[in-house]
């Protein structure tokens, strides 16, 4: 909903964009100070959706509260749940068995291509091509497929347990996993055709929204929206964690730090993907797909702290234990919240019609910030 709230003593113009409005995806209110169609402010304001996660969380056993986060990225459920399964396995001392390492490894992989077809579908429609959006569902579906099989969801999975997975893989997971490679693998040329290579996409994307090295480390920025500035950032690499650093891939890092450079380090991004997946796929080791654990889990008192790679940057689990069954204090540490407060920065100077573009090269997953 876009709709005027006053003007400033200076003639500036005062509008809302939100908090139901499909260019913000998702319940995100924002307070836009214009000079004619020239940005100069944008306020976010949040807290639509606050569920008071974290809080609920203290009153959960250390084998629930992994899966409210399912609902914090809803896109990135199955890393979200990764990041807290390690925090508490950290405290416990758990070796997980090789078998989970992989199979949690390749549902992880898996979640960001999923989530970045997403991203690829509805960014190219913020900017006006519709296509695309069909395109980025097709394939999708094949990953949701394969986690409704594997998981019995295909998108909140609730998976993962502290020392593995829940149960051992169906018995069709490589195969349909092959499958969905090969026919994935087939459709990039079709990706750079209609949307990459697109003049009138990378004249809506290029200059846009740019943000500096310096100050996406100043902002807090992790993920696509901090290596897009040349910020190396990845998890996986500079923090490995679940057998990474075994794992022949590339840090997807960009210079522009504009909008397209946001864009292709995702795309990039989901090629890695797939070469991970390669490595795993035909080398799953044999065995236990969960170590043996107590069935009350109690965390010796401490401070523990895990941290992934979600599809949209560095999530973190910070966890205060008192020796309970359940936590003291839980802090979660979300990507979207630090990405989103540099939009200020990046658009203040640009046309209201750049602000879309921007909005969408940030991947926004509103649940996420609003915990």
């Amino acid at each position: 909903m876009l709709e005027e709230i006053g003007t400033t003593e200076q003639g500036d113009l005062v509008i809302n964009i939100g908090p139901q409005h499909p260019s913000t995806h998702g319940v995100l209110h924002l307070v836009i100070t214009l000079n004619g169609e020239t940005i100069k402010k944008v306020e976010p304001h949040l807290g639509y959706i606050h569920r008071s996660i974290e809080k609920m969380c203290e009153s959960l056993t250390y084998r629930q509260f992994i899966y409210s986060t399912s609902r914090m990225d809803y896109l990135s459920a199955h890393i979200n749940n990764h990041g807290c399964a390690l925090a508490v396995e950290q405290g416990l001392g758990i070796e997980i068995p090789p078998r989970a390492r992989a199979i949690r490894v390749l549902l992880s992989e898996l979640t960001r291509l999923a989530s970045h077809q997403l991203w690829w579908g509805a960014m190219a429609m913020d900017v006006g091509a519709i296509t695309p959006f069909f395109h980025a569902f097709r394939e999708r579906e094949m990953i949701n497929d394969i986690m409704e099989e594997t998981c019995g969801a295909r998108l909140t999975m609730n998976y993962m347990v502290p020392g593995g997975v829940m149960f051992d893989l169906h018995p069709n997971f490589v195969t349909r996993t092959k499958d969905f490679l090969r026919f994935f693998r087939s459709k990039f040329n079709e990706y750079d055709e209609l949307v990459t290579n697109n003049i009138i996409f990378q004249e809506r994307m290029k200059g846009v929204g740019v943000l500096s090295s310096a100050d996406a480390i100043s902002y807090g920025c992790t993920g696509p929206v901090a290596r897009a500035s040349g910020v190396s950032s990845d998890i996986r690499k500079i923090a490995p964690y679940e057998g990474y650093d075994q794992l022949q891939f590339a840090e997807a890092i960009q210079s522009g730090g504009d909008c397209f450079a946001r864009y292709l380090v995702r795309m990039q991004e989901m090629r890695e993907s797939l070469a991970i997946i390669d490595q795993l796929i035909d080398t799953i080791p044999d065995g236990e797909f969960q170590a043996k654990t107590k069935a009350v889990l109690k965390l010796p008192k401490g401070e523990y702290y895990s941290r992934v790679e979600t599809a949209r940057g560095e999530f973190g689990v910070y966890i205060i234990s008192e020796g309970a069954t359940t936590p003291y204090r839980m802090k979660f540490r979300s990507p979207g919240f630090s990405n989103l407060s540099a939009l200020d920065h990046m658009s203040r100077g640009s046309k209201i019609g750049d602000l879309v573009a921007i909005m969408g090269s940030l991947d926004l997953v509103i649940p996420d910030i609003d915990r």
